[in-house]
């Protein structure tokens, strides 16, 4: 007792109050309940930097001079996104969730509610019954100032005709153009801008996507995904995309100032720590996606299952290891999740892998590890958001070198990559054993990251580099709406 009320005192002399350690911004909610394996992103290689915008996919406009440094961002800095004050913007989202997608255009719409817009929001797929999530979502936007409407009706056309923006969420959500606007549908391309996020192969379907070569332009998270929906969409379905931007994302205020707070992440990584019987002094590599065989958890602890026993054979002098599952499910017990556990018992490595439930609070694991494993399959992530997550908490990423993890990761410098598949088993391995026996290298990596983050990977530069789409998509709509 005494120790839990040691524990609370030092939080209560804070400026703000316990549950910031708990409750997590949307940003960081999405890590959970991302889609399967299919979700992910190309494998080709990116030639762009981050910040920078695509024009047409292939003529970069280099914006770096653009960005706000971490001096910038004071009070005195104007919001980039004040010229959206009295807009009228309508967001269509396919579904309302506390998937990637929808959280995501959540953020967008209080971003914008902050500098004054009128925000409309639509959701095209309803569950038929009554919907917890649906319902604490609905009424999170409501608290903020975010109008709710029915996707179909005479007031959502009325809306999107009089919108000074509409933005589409995901490629599915193409298909409320033609079954709510129907005839009106010419009238309001001109000012869409399309919202890309996913990657999975049915998305390229030309019911979803007929109208993407004519809206104003196309947003996507990474240039390995731009350059994927570009080839795809011309290869499988003969059609030019718009101008496309790429837009990568950043870390929401909330999550940096737990980040950044010594006192809160030095009781987080006690209390964990404790919760999962792990010693202060331990290491812990983590992985925090939700398990799927996309994410890789199995290639993941083969290759924490080889690093133990090349500690052992090389006897070398490191602390207890651990590989801790964030994203498991318990209730569910999916055939692939049965696999991962045998595999534990199988090798005997009870005592050093720990399975954590699906949980919107990630802080607290970001605090009470040493290392985060992306391990991401196929085209790997199309953004990987948890990254740029744990990078502001000083912690060195080992990761796939495919997707949007080689846009955010320095190989060598904020972390190590490894190939994808079986290949990067004994690579992944390799990396676990380095950054175990280096410690300096290791916080060097850590303390890498964090100032990567802080020059690239902020809300305000996200909203700087969105704002600059923006502004491109109203002149566009307004001078095609004056020809």
């Amino acid at each position: 007792m005494g120790r839990q009320s040691a524990w609370v005192m030092a939080i209560q002399k804070k400026r703000w109050p316990l549950m910031i350690l708990a409750l997590f911004s949307l940003s960081t909610a999405m890590v959970f309940f991302m889609r399967t394996a299919s979700d992910s992103c190309a494998t080709s290689s990116s030639s762009g930097t981050a910040g920078s915008i695509t024009s047409s996919l292939g003529e970069e406009k280099d914006t770096s001079t653009q960005h706000y440094s971490a001096a910038q961002a004071s009070s005195a800095t104007p919001n980039p996104l004040d010229f959206m004050k009295s807009k009228l913007v309508l967001l269509v989202s396919h579904e309302l969730s506390l998937s990637g997608g929808p959280l995501l255009l959540m953020e967008l719409a209080f971003l914008l509610r902050g500098v004054g817009a009128e925000v409309i929001w639509i959701t095209n797929q309803k569950p038929a019954e009554p919907d917890d999530v649906v319902y604490s979502l609905e009424h999170k936007m409501l608290d903020r100032g975010v109008q709710v409407l029915s996707a179909k009706g005479q007031k959502a056309i009325d809306t999107a005709l009089k919108a000074d923006l509409v933005v589409l969420n995901t490629a599915v959500a193409g298909k409320w153009l033609d079954a709510v606007l129907k005839e009106k549908v010419p009238l309001v391309l001109p000012k869409v801008l399309w919202w890309i996020h996913e990657m999975r192969g049915h998305y390229f379907k030309v019911e979803y996507v007929k109208h993407l070569p004519f809206v104003a332009g196309a947003m996507i998270d990474s240039h390995t995904t731009a350059e994927y929906w570009k080839n795809r969409t011309r290869e499988r379905l003969g059609i030019k995309m718009p101008q496309t931007y790429v837009v990568h994302l950043g870390n929401s205020k909330e999550l940096m100032e737990v980040a950044e707070d010594t006192v809160a992440k030095r009781i987080l990584r006690e209390h964990v720590r404790e919760s999962l019987g792990v010693r202060n002094e331990d290491l812990i590599f983590a992985i925090i996606n939700s398990v799927s065989r996309g994410k890789g958890q199995d290639l993941f602890l083969r290759s924490f299952h080889e690093s133990l026993q090349l500690i052992k054979e090389k006897k070398l002098q490191v602390p207890p290891l651990h590989a801790v599952v964030v994203g498991s499910d318990m209730n569910a017990q999916t055939k692939y999740e049965t696999e991962l556990r045998n595999f534990v018992v199988e090798k005997k490595i009870q005592g050093h892998v720990h399975f954590v439930n699906k949980t919107l609070t990630v802080a607290p694991y970001l605090a009470s590890i040493d290392v985060l494993v992306q391990n991401s399959q196929a085209r790997g992530e199309c953004f990987g958001r948890i990254t740029i997550e744990a990078m502001a908490f000083q912690l060195p990423v080992l990761g796939t070198a495919a997707g949007g993890t080689m846009e955010i990761v320095v190989n060598g410098t904020t972390g190590l990559l490894h190939p994808i598949g079986k290949e990067g088993v004994t690579p992944l391995s390799n990396n676990i054993v380095k950054l175990a026996t280096h410690v300096e290298r290791r916080l060097t990596m850590g303390k890498k990251g964090y100032e990567r983050v802080k020059e690239r990977f902020l809300e305000h530069h996200m909203s700087h580099r969105i704002a600059l789409v923006l502004k491109e998509v109203l002149q566009k709509a307004k001078s095609h709406a004056n020809s």
